[in-house]
């Protein structure tokens, strides 16, 4: 024998069918806010008539031949620079970290030369998630990188 479908069977049904959407919709919320770093453009028809000097800085900075990586150090931010493979000392570095969404603010670094291409922020950084806008220059040449560093 079965049991007719009653009012009561379909309030159930609709509770749990939008109590899902419902959490689901939660969950995909606390996730995007957590992770997305809140990147903004203030003025997209600006940064969309920059976009092609943009392009060909970037075409310029590849032509030099340098790479630089940046890890978290125990003392703070470390950068290492090579110039077509080998060590890029005499460099000047300076790089802005800041925080996602604007949690913490953002603060200026200065780096030291340690040797062998290897540079060493002299300001400490506090644990957490940075995003660093690093800048090298060795006389008139300039390099631009960013990097995200969590610890």
């Amino acid at each position: 024998m079965t049991r007719p479908f009653t009012g009561r069977h379909m309030g159930i049904a609709m509770v749990a069918f939008f109590g899902v959407i419902i959490s689901v919709n939660l969950i995909m919320a606390t996730l995007a806010t957590r992770s997305f770093g809140g990147l903004i453009i203030a003025n997209g028809y600006v940064a969309s008539r920059e976009y092609n000097g943009w392009l060909a800085a970037a075409r310029e900075q590849e032509g030099l031949g340098w790479t630089a990586t940046i890890t978290r150090t125990d003392a703070g931010v470390g950068l290492v620079a090579k110039e077509d493979g080998s060590a890029l000392d005499g460099a000047e570095v300076v790089a802005t970290a800041s925080h996602p969404l604007g949690r913490l603010p953002a603060r200026t670094l200065r780096f030291r030369n340690v040797g062998q291409g290897r540079y060493q922020s002299i300001e400490p950084l506090p644990s957490g998630r940075w995003r660093l806008h690093a800048t090298l220059r060795k006389g008139s040449d300039s390099f631009r990188m960013v990097a995200d560093i969590a610890a």
